[in-house]
């Protein structure tokens, strides 16, 4: 599988390890451009990005997604997915649809529950024993597309937010490959969120 990876912070790391020792063929990443941080406003550039570069792969950072000559970036790589991990902005539809296996979200819980940008904070936050992960289909929602697969996991008593947020990056992980690996075969079947 031809793969573009869309990912920013280090919840994206473990996923984007994991496509790279997996086999497939890994041709770019795209993240978010570079930002001031700190007193000295600094510009820092995601773990994502730092990674990519470290291992040799292209990199892209467009400051808007919906840009034509993006699009066309794209186009010319024609990938068989994209996967998105944490990435940070709604794709359009346009690049939502290009790929021929279409656009693949790992999302920390188990989802229909906690879509949206905070989802292991509301989990702790409602005093949930369980979450989880999983992959879907994208669409033009937020977070609404079909399931493809889920593991459930356990949140500790002491589980904080970057504790948990670990564990899911993990366990993540090894589901997005079997993930990319059930669609290739032909041996996962999207299910609607009900």
């Amino acid at each position: 599988m031809k793969i573009i990876f869309f990912g920013t912070p280090s919840f994206a790391l473990p996923s984007l390890k994991a496509l790279i020792d997996s086999g497939e063929e890994l041709l770019a990443v795209v993240t978010q451009p570079d930002k001031k941080k700190g007193r000295g406003h600094i510009l820092a550039s995601s773990p994502v990005k730092e990674f990519a570069l470290s291992k040799g792969i292209k990199v892209f950072q467009p400051d808007d997604i919906r840009n034509g000559s993006f699009y066309n970036e794209i186009l010319k790589i024609n990938p068989d997915v994209i996967v998105v991990v944490a990435f940070g902005r709604i794709l359009p539809s346009s690049i939502l649809y290009l790929p021929s296996y279409g656009c693949i979200n790992l999302h920390a819980s188990l989802l229909p529950k906690y879509t949206g940008a905070a989802p292991i904070q509301w989990a702790i936050i409602n005093g949930e024993q369980k979450t989880g992960v999983t992959t879907i289909l994208m669409n033009e929602g937020l977070d609404t597309g079909d399931i493809l697969m889920q593991v459930e996991v356990d949140i500790y008593e002491d589980d904080n937010t970057d504790t948990l947020s670990k564990r899911l990056s993990e366990v993540g992980a090894e589901l997005l490959v079997k993930t990319i690996d059930g669609v290739k075969n032909n041996v996962i079947h999207p299910k609607p969120q009900v």
